[in-house]
């Protein structure tokens, strides 16, 4: 609900900044600005209403149209001086009453609106979202607009959210809105590796995507650049604009370099102006940023697994009679992916090219000083699917592969065996639910943070296309489990994997007791 409310916020902001833009640039807009126009609007409005005049009474007392007093109410016309003075004289205030940017406090949240650094900076043209609304949505109801983004800020204060954290939600809906699959840069990616030769059928080396940004892009690479810094140890790199330096962390294992060259690569090929110049987003200075470091990551997601290539390699994995871990194992060194890039590139192509649209992608971060898990990266596809992210510190169910594979790696590391990556393959059954999902994780030591490791999940709802698709499904082999968002809303009894009592349960349970008794006394 938070993540939809986030939306709703950001929405409303970039009607008005995209409003803005247009009609600025209007002749008949020239002299006034937007903000100026919307309040003047408002103004009236009130003025008008207290007055209790119609548009029509209002009409023949200031001899104006009635269409035209509706479009400065809107903010979309603000009258000439002489007419400014004929408003004021027949709605009983002043001219400097009426011009003035202050607001009556009822209407201050949509004057905090109005001067908000948000209005400049969300491009919500991307949803195909009609801007030229938002000054009729203010204008219609302003107090319930106030009082509506006055509910929004205090649940952001409340859950400590800053811009990022709109920004971030925003893109999530631009990646579910379009099924996280964008044409246009599938496009760009095939113009790249037929200008430089890339191979498409399997390893794109290291060592080949470095030459192409040194000779072609002016780069220099530093290996071990970010020696002398000891507090960017949990950086994987850093460009430096002025000097075209990348520096990469000393820690990056050969797929993560190979990323990070794809990256900066992407950034350039795509002319991304708006870009942060550490490998991944620490502090956010705009949404252009997130959206450059997604569409960077894309690209470089794209020029290392090929699309045509993925496509046969996963029609064959889904045609064999049984799961096959080690196949989707090969697919990385194959391609020199990590397993991030290889799901996250599944999810691409899963719901364009094999249907499978209703899918959820899954990342959680496993610190292994205090045992929690976290989920840092979440995606959600034709609908909102189950488990989900929970901000409110409460412990995931330790049912789910994701949770249950980190575990099996912490204590492969505490054994000193193998500690490097491993996949797991699980059916979800959620509780309460009908759904189902097939669930691919792998888990992984998170590097450069040797404290910490991370899975990536990607789980897929079990359907009749999905039957058809993938042939192993009914494999004896592949675990089914039933399985809650968290253990405080779990009512499920001898769990072996709870890690905390169902807290929310019993006091939803106590309230209906409660109400039961009450019902009884009051009849």
């Amino acid at each position: 609900m938070f993540a939809n409310i986030c939306r709703i916020l950001i929405f409303y902001n970039k009607y008005v900044a995209k409003i803005r833009s247009i009609l600025i640039d209007s002749p008949l807009m020239a002299t006034k600005s937007q903000n100026e126009r919307i309040i003047f609007g408002l103004k009236v409005k009130q003025f008008r209403q207290e007055k209790g005049l119609s548009f029509s009474e209002l009409s023949k007392q200031v001899s104006m149209s009635v269409s035209y007093l509706n479009e400065i109410e809107k903010g979309k016309k603000y009258p000439k001086n002489d007419k400014v003075q004929v408003l004021a004289d027949a709605l009983n205030t002043s001219v400097t009453e009426l011009t003035s940017l202050a607001l009556s406090n009822k209407l201050a949240p949509v004057s905090d609106l109005l001067n908000s650094n948000f209005l400049n900076e969300l491009p919500l043209d991307l949803f195909g979202i009609d801007l030229a609304k938002v000054v009729e949505i203010i204008a219609n109801s302003p107090t319930r607009v106030g009082a509506f983004i006055s509910t929004l800020v205090e649940l952001g204060r409340n859950y400590a959210l800053g811009e990022q954290n709109f920004y971030f939600g925003v893109l999530r809906s631009y990646l579910e809105l379009h099924n996280n699959y964008f044409e246009d840069i599938e496009i760009q990616v095939e113009k790249f590796i037929k200008k430089y030769k890339l191979p498409t059928t399997g390893k794109v080396s290291e060592a080949l995507l470095k030459k192409i940004l040194e000779k072609h892009y002016g780069y220099t690479i530093i290996e071990n650049g970010l020696n002398d810094y000891e507090v960017l140890d949990g950086l994987r790199s850093v460009y430096i604009p002025k000097k075209k330096q990348l520096l990469l962390n000393q820690n990056l294992n050969e797929v993560q370099r190979a990323f990070q060259l794809s990256k900066e690569l992407a950034f350039n090929y795509l002319d991304l102006g708006e870009r942060a110049n550490t490998g991944s987003l620490i502090r956010v200075n705009n949404f252009e940023e997130v959206l450059s470091h997604f569409k960077a990551n894309y690209f470089a997601a794209a020029i290392l697994i090929n699309r045509d290539a993925l496509r046969k390699d996963l029609e064959r994995f889904f045609e064999k009679d049984r799961w096959d871990g080690e196949l989707l194992t090969n697919l990385m060194r194959k391609y020199q992916a990590s397993p991030e890039t290889l799901l996250q590139r599944m999810s691409n192509l899963l719901p364009k090219d094999f249907g499978l649209e209703k899918l959820f992608l899954l990342r959680f971060i496993h610190n292994q000083s205090n045992q929690a898990f976290h989920i840092d990266k979440e995606l959600h596809l034709e609908g909102k699917h189950q488990p989900q992210s929970n901000g409110l510190n409460e412990h995931y169910c330790g049912r789910w592969l994701s949770i249950s594979l980190l575990s099996d790696l912490q204590e492969m590391q505490k054994k000193g065996q193998y500690a490097g990556t491993i996949v797991g393959t699980q059916i979800s059954r959620f509780y309460g639910s009908k759904n189902e999902y097939f669930c691919i994780t792998f888990a992984r030591p998170a590097y450069p943070q040797p404290e910490e490791s991370a899975s990536i999940t990607i789980g897929i709802l079990i359907d009749e296309n999905l039957r058809k698709r993938v042939k192993f499904l009914n494999d004896s082999s592949i675990t089914t489990k039933t399985v809650n968002n968290t253990c405080e809303r779990c009512p499920i009894a001898d769990c072996a994997e709870r890690r905390a009592n169902p807290t929310v349960v019993l006091a939803k349970k106590k309230r209906k007791e409660i109400q039961e008794v009450l019902s009884k006394l009051i009849e």
